[in-house]
């Protein structure tokens, strides 16, 4: 079978990272989670007081720091999913807080930072087999990607799924605070200047509001099938 590079796009909180690993999992393909990514490069920001007191970063202490930000994935076979780790550390859960989702798009957004994830990303996937979720992946990272989907949710369904999430990890979660998060970070994902949140022309749109996690699975093994030929 022909292996394909599988590009998930999409807002935040709407399950592309579930999706994603799941359909890595079923077709023996290697998972990267670009927006881990990012999470971390924030996560070194933050801890390296490189945002003003506006929010906005400090772009020219943080340009001076990237060549010492290093991010890689192992995998956990307790979990059964990659973990993010920073400079050698684990930060997978750290990565997850709302601190950092209320600074990672600012950080998205800098020219620099996107210049040295896409480079990062790319190489990852330079040989097929594998799937990625984020952003800009069937934009820009993978703009020739045989399987671009691109899904979305209403931002009262993703702001509950985030919630959940979090207090299922047993961290501090507000409903009203995280669905502000996510009404912003939609906004400043879809009018940042760099290569900015939208769907590829030839994505195939999901709106996954009303689907369960099986249904989703489900879906999108019937769009894997249809990419390499095994169903028409």
């Amino acid at each position: 079978m022909k292996k394909i590079t599988i590009a998930i796009d999409g807002h935040s909180s709407c399950g592309k990272s579930t999706m994603a690993k799941d359909i890595a999992r079923e077709v023996g393909y290697v998972y990267v989670d670009t927006g881990a990514m990012y999470r971390s490069v924030t996560l070194y920001a933050l801890r390296h007081n490189l945002f003003n007191e506006d929010g906005s970063v400090k772009t020219s202490e943080l340009e001076k720091e990237m060549d010492h930000i290093r991010i890689s994935f192992q995998f956990n076979a307790e979990a059964g999913r990659p973990d993010t780790y920073l400079n050698g550390e684990c930060v997978e859960k750290e990565i997850r807080s709302l601190e950092v989702s209320n600074h990672v798009s600012p950080i998205a957004a800098v020219p620099f930072v996107r210049t040295a994830m896409v480079a990062q990303q790319q190489q990852m996937g330079k040989d097929k087999g594998v799937v990625m979720d984020g952003r800009d992946i069937g934009t820009t990272v993978f703009p020739d990607a045989e399987l671009k989907v691109f899904v979305t949710a209403s931002a009262q369904v993703r702001a509950q799924r985030r919630y959940d999430e979090l207090k299922a990890k047993g961290m501090p979660a507000d409903f009203d605070d995280i669905l502000k998060n996510v009404e912003e970070r939609d906004y400043i994902d879809s009018h940042r200047e760099v290569s900015p949140l939208r769907q590829a022309p030839d994505a195939i749109l999901l709106d996954n509001s009303e689907m369960t996690i099986a249904e989703q699975k489900d879906w999108l093994m019937q769009r894997f099938n249809e990419a390499v030929g095994l169903t028409r």
